[in-house]
């Protein structure tokens, strides 16, 4: 038994060392210091981030790409395998998967963050989930699977899928149903600078609540300038359930290396007669591998309600250096 155990692990080993001879491993990383605060009545706070990146990759003999990315971040992070040929990249991501809607949540150009993050309300008040800010954005996380095909003519089709299982087992969700989402973006060849994308998904949070969500984007650079539209829509079993989303930025590159932009997002909410409003300005600075950015972010009436507790504020300012 022994031996049948020595004759296991030597066939493991070659088989290991005939894969590494046809791979490539990569290592990148990143770290960054920052203070910030997401909401005007609580002291700011200072936080850090460090990243290190690995990634194998190799061909198998049919012409396949085989590439396997680990994120270490406090812990094994971000974490995904993709095949990849003629036919697209299909990936399965273990961990930190984005699907179409998720990714194309905010398409509106920025110089650091979008206008509706960072200013959350303050946890010291009772809240539930519709009082915090609100944006509709798919569904995301563990156990995803997603599609992206080849560009021919300027057009692409996406698509994600989470099994009934695992869009269950989500802590922000517990859906009862699989997800799956669909998109395509068409980057017209006549039209320099201009790209549309449209997305649309299905979510079975209950037994009662099965919605259809849905995005449509629209971004236009012209040199320096970048401008961003976007719409998007819940569409539920009653008006109470119907959201609506209204998008649009501005970015100025005014030097190879400074950024900044202005973006606003606005929320109709089915369940309430306000609407939540954000705003937001941010820049960026680079110089060789330092990046220093910054976001300034207001709310107002989160998640659809009235009062001041449900106007907040927000700010980040990170410095982070790539290796």
């Amino acid at each position: 038994m022994n031996k049948m155990k020595k004759i296991g692990l030597s066939a493991l080993a070659g088989s290991l060392v005939a894969f590494s001879a046809n791979a490539e491993i990569t290592m990148s990383g990143g770290a960054s210091v920052g203070v910030s605060s997401s909401n005007e009545t609580r002291a700011s706070a200072y936080y850090m981030g460090d990243s290190i990146n690995f990634t194998l990759s190799g061909e198998t003999d049919s012409g396949l790409t085989i590439t396997q990315k680990i994120e270490l971040e406090g812990g094994v992070d971000n974490q995904s395998t993709a095949i990849a040929g003629d036919f697209g990249t299909l990936t399965y991501h273990k961990h930190g998967g984005d699907s179409v809607m998720s990714g194309w949540d905010d398409k509106t150009p920025n110089a650091y963050e979008e206008s509706w993050v960072l200013a959350t309300v303050d946890s010291t008040t009772t809240v539930s989930a519709n009082d915090e800010v609100v944006m509709i954005n798919g569904r995301a996380g563990d156990a995803l699977w997603r599609y992206d095909s080849p560009t021919i003519s300027g057009v692409s089709v996406h698509a994600s899928y989470v099994q009934a299982a695992a869009a269950a087992s989500e802590n922000d969700h517990g859906d009862i149903g699989s997800y799956t989402d669909f998109g395509v973006q068409i980057a017209p060849e006549m039209v320099e600078g201009l790209t549309i994308g449209y997305a649309t998904a299905e979510v079975e949070e209950s037994t009662t609540v099965s919605n259809d969500e849905s995005t449509l984007w629209i971004t236009y650079t012209n040199g320096p300038i970048s401008v961003g539209y976007q719409t998007s829509e819940v569409d539920g079993q009653n008006t109470t359930q119907d959201d609506e989303a209204t998008l649009m930025s501005i970015s100025y590159a005014v030097t190879d290396d400074l950024s900044i932009s202005y973006g606003t997002a606005e929320v109709d909410l089915g369940s309430s007669t306000t609407d939540q409003e954000s705003k937001g300005i941010s820049a960026s600075y680079t110089m060789g591998g330092v990046s220093i950015s910054i976001a300034m972010n207001s709310t107002d009436n989160a998640g659809g309600n009235t009062g001041t507790t449900y106007d907040v504020e927000g700010y980040d300012l990170n410095v982070a250096f790539a290796f």
